[in-house]
């Protein structure tokens, strides 16, 4: 059993059927860590793309290199809030989505929240996506 195994217990209910590419819930130990809603530009607040599938790979980026600052890695997360713009557009590209998530975050899949609403602050932003971590305690 690794570290992580031990801190992070996925919430599966008997009987119930498997949640597919996020979880029902999570119990964790260790120090919260609360990230904003990131959005899909680069560190200078400049979007590279339109596209919804390049704007969310970036969001994730970002989300990884905010929770590097604290010492967390993409497993540590245990809750995403995910708001996009066209809900048609995010189930339309799934797998897209699915290879542009795995490609940052791996097989690590944590409870997950997707909400489509009417606009973002930044007019360019198709999605904003929120995290929460938690830092396994060490010794």
């Amino acid at each position: 059993m690794t570290t992580q195994q031990a801190l992070f217990k996925h919430l599966q209910p008997e009987g119930w059927k498997p949640a597919s590419g996020y979880a029902n819930g999570i119990m964790a130990e260790g120090t919260p860590i609360f990230l904003g809603g990131q959005i899909g530009w680069n560190a200078q607040q400049v979007f590279e793309s339109d596209d919804l599938v390049d704007q969310i790979k970036q969001t994730l980026e970002n989300i990884r290199e905010i929770l590097a600052v604290a010492g967390a890695k993409p497993e540590h997360v245990v809750r995403l809030t995910w708001y996009v713009v066209d809900k048609k557009d995010y189930t339309a590209r799934l797998r897209e989505v699915g290879e542009a998530y795995r490609s940052v975050f791996g097989r690590h899949f944590p409870s997950m929240t997707m909400i489509q609403v009417a606009d973002l602050v930044e007019d360019q932003a198709k999605v904003e996506i929120e995290a929460t971590a938690v830092l396994p305690k060490t010794g």
